[in-house]
């Protein structure tokens, strides 16, 4: 079976269209892994951060209710 050249061309006109939307997406999706991994960076480092702060408290002073709680 063979197609009409305009058919041929409409289908050759979708597969450049899907491959440039792909290409676009492909791009999208890595820099949105660059945000992701740079925020990871930034928590781990606040964790460490609060962790630090945490042991430098003085000992045994831990946060307790009022005892009309």
């Amino acid at each position: 079976m063979t197609l009409p050249s305009d058919q041929l061309t409409a289908l050759q006109i979708r597969a450049v269209e899907q491959e440039k939307i792909i290409d676009e997406l492909s791009g999208q999706i890595a820099e949105q892994w660059k945000v992701i991994d740079r925020l990871e960076k930034k928590v781990a480092a606040l964790v460490d951060r609060f962790l630090v702060l945490e042991s430098q408290t003085a000992p045994g002073h831990e946060s307790t209710k009022p005892p009309h709680w």
